[in-house]
């Protein structure tokens, strides 16, 4: 997997799943997976918590890259509409935009489409900053 500067690229799920880096900046960001057997539920078509990944990932990239001092983010709220399946063997595209954001939270839509542009699903999220601790600060704030 290939990361934008400053985003990580050592999260393990995320390598699992295969999810390549395309693009993160000015609110935007892009990924995209090619799907594979283990990405498939029971009907041989994208699980429905791959492509949640991919929309979470994708909007989170893109509300990250509206703060750069930002350590990273945790989603708050995410609601997504499945509209067509992502068809086995299919490479998704997930791209996201942050269409608003304050100090401490961005507010993002997402959307999969595979290779033909197909429309797989839609997402809005929250998500919130999170800022690098000192390295002697536990995690409790304390």
């Amino acid at each position: 997997m290939t990361a934008p500067t400053g985003f990580r690229a050592d999260i393990p799920f995320i390598n699992e799943l295969g999810v390549e880096f395309l693009s993160a900046d000015a609110g935007r960001g892009t990924i995209a997976l090619q799907l594979h057997p283990r990405h498939l539920n029971s009907w041989n078509v994208a699980h429905g918590g791959v492509i949640m990944t991919l929309l979470d990932v994708a909007m989170a990239i893109a509300g990250r890259s509206l703060d750069p001092s930002a350590g990273g983010g945790v989603t708050v709220e995410m609601k997504t509409s499945f509209v067509q399946p992502g068809l086995a063997g299919t490479r998704l595209i997930a791209s996201g935009h942050a269409f608003h954001r304050s100090s401490t939270m961005a507010f993002c839509e997402g959307e999969v489409r595979d290779e033909q542009g197909r429309l797989i699903a839609k997402s809005m999220g929250t998500f919130k900053y999170i800022h690098q601790r000192p390295a002697d600060q536990p995690a409790d704030g304390q």
